[in-house]
């Protein structure tokens, strides 16, 4: 979506995926599970002020892509869901978000 709220036209491009493809690409995914018409995941952190700096650096990354996860955050944990809502389910989007994430845990 951009500022106004509206979906971009590189996002209006993208299709829901099938049932097929979500199973297909969830296992390259560790430990994220399917819930509902979203993928999600719980990092656990050793404090707060780690949580935190997750949550911090996912907003920055999640900016950058024009893609924003549903997040829970605690005082030691992060869930994060990504669907793309506006498909009323997930896309291609979904999983490429997800692994950045990944990335970012690791680093």
């Amino acid at each position: 979506m951009d500022a106004g709220g509206s979906v971009s036209a590189a996002a209006r491009r993208e299709t829901a995926l099938t049932e097929a493809e979500v199973a297909e690409l969830l296992p390259s995914l560790p430990g994220w599970r399917r819930e509902s018409r979203s993928i999600a995941k719980t990092y656990r952190f050793a404090d707060y002020g780690e949580t935190m700096a997750f949550v911090n650096a996912l907003a920055w990354l999640s900016r950058r892509a024009d893609h924003h996860p549903d997040l829970s955050v605690g005082y030691d944990a992060c869930k994060v869901s990504y669907s793309t809502h506006w498909l009323g389910g997930l896309s291609r989007r979904d999983f490429a978000c997800a692994a950045k994430v990944d990335a970012l845990f690791s680093d």
